[in-house]
């Protein structure tokens, strides 16, 4: 008999391997599946990034070990661009590093900073690497509930002054995968300001900066005074500039913390294949009107969605960021219930709040991942079924 780790009893993906096998059985039946449940872009990266990494691959030199840290080049472009964007100055050599995807970054931050039984904050509903991660290495995750009454932010004041005692780490995500909510200036200064007083390290997850709509630009966490002494910041060129196979991202900000998580990676992998880092500069340093075409199109992806529902009755609230729609469940059923019927009624497949955590119940999160005539139908099919 093979017996697993204890670790491996907290991990689970039990609601999203249903949902994959539900899809499957529905399909071989011959529905067409409109697919909104998968937040995996549907648009390539421009053709300047492309040919960026066609020349790089065609160049034998490109195939060797690279750094884990990345190529200075690329920690400096990486620089740049969040001190164009975001007024916010980066030390390349000490406060920037390379990843394999944030995903990798997040899913490594708590074996650096946490021992068993030190406690992290983390959201709820969330993207479950935000659990995860903290949970390998040990930690007492504290879940901080958030509700639309508080516009989906941490209740900071609600939290129990032992726990924040015990507190080593605090994980934000704003603009936020699942629910597209956003974060205020006067929030993150109130989470400086608590992370000083208590001595944790925050973790803020950017991966949706770009995606912004309606002329909303959001904050970056560093950008607050005091945020680099006490925090980190994880982005990436996934959705961005739609590299999310790529596997490219980094993280900025605290020089220590850093520095650890670059330790623990030196022990894990080597650095990210050169193309793709070739690519990422080029992408990075380049003209940005990929990004704003980017963004248009999700913005009008999500103006499909948000009229179409309003129009028969599924009222929903038209997010200022992200590609995902948070929406209530419009009828007297679970989340996970109301996904399995909408599936077998119209095809459609979205992922149930719950799957987000236990504050998700109630709510069904929906991929803007399809072009815009998929999603006018996908409006069409749910009318009929509902009304």
């Amino acid at each position: 008999m093979i017996q697993q780790a204890d670790r491996m009893m907290g991990l689970t993906s039990a609601i999203f391997s249903q949902l994959a096998e539900l899809q499957k059985k529905v399909a071989a039946s011959g529905v067409d599946i409109i697919q909104l449940s998968i937040g995996n872009p549907d648009m390539a990266p421009a053709p300047h990034i492309v040919e960026a990494m066609k020349q790089a691959v065609e160049c034998g030199d490109n195939y060797g070990y690279t750094l884990s840290k990345g190529k200075p080049e690329l920690l400096k472009a990486i620089a740049g661009w969040y001190d164009k964007k975001f007024d916010v100055q980066l030390d390349p050599d000490t406060e920037v590093h390379s990843l394999i995807g944030s995903q990798e970054g997040l899913a490594h931050i708590g074996l650096c900073l946490v021992n068993p039984g030190d406690v992290v904050l983390i959201p709820d509903p969330g993207y479950p690497i935000f659990s995860t991660g903290p949970y390998i290495a040990g930690a007492q995750l504290h879940k901080m509930c958030l509700t639309p009454e508080n516009n989906y932010l941490p209740d900071l004041d609600g939290i129990d002054e032992e726990i924040l005692k015990r507190t080593k780490l605090m994980i934000l995500n704003y603009p936020n995968n699942p629910l597209a909510a956003t974060a205020t200036r006067e929030f993150y200064e109130k989470v400086v300001a608590l992370a000083h007083q208590y001595q944790f390290v925050v973790c803020s997850d950017f991966a949706y900066s770009e995606l912004v709509f309606d002329d909303y630009r959001p904050e970056s966490f560093l950008s607050i005074p005091g945020a680099k002494e006490i925090g980190i910041e994880f982005n990436s060129l996934s959705k961005s500039y739609n590299m999310c196979g790529c596997r490219i991202a980094y993280v900025v900000g605290n020089s220590q913390v850093i520095s650890l998580l670059g330790r623990l990676k030196s022990n894990f992998d080597y650095g990210i294949f050169a193309p793709v880092q070739l690519a990422a500069i080029a992408a990075l340093t380049g003209l940005q009107d990929c990004v704003r075409e980017t963004a248009a199109a999700y913005q009008r992806r999500r103006d499909i969605i948000v009229d179409g529902f309003n129009s028969i009755g599924w009222h929903v609230e038209r997010p200022k960021a992200s590609m995902y729609i948070w929406a209530k469940v419009p009828t007297k059923q679970s989340s996970f219930d109301f996904t399995v019927d909408l599936l077998n009624h119209t095809g459609v497949a979205v992922v149930p709040g719950k799957a987000f955590g236990d504050c998700g119940e109630g709510f069904v999160r929906i991929a803007l991942v399809q072009p815009e005539e998929r999603l006018t139908e996908a409006v069409a099919r749910i009318k009929k079924w509902l009304r």
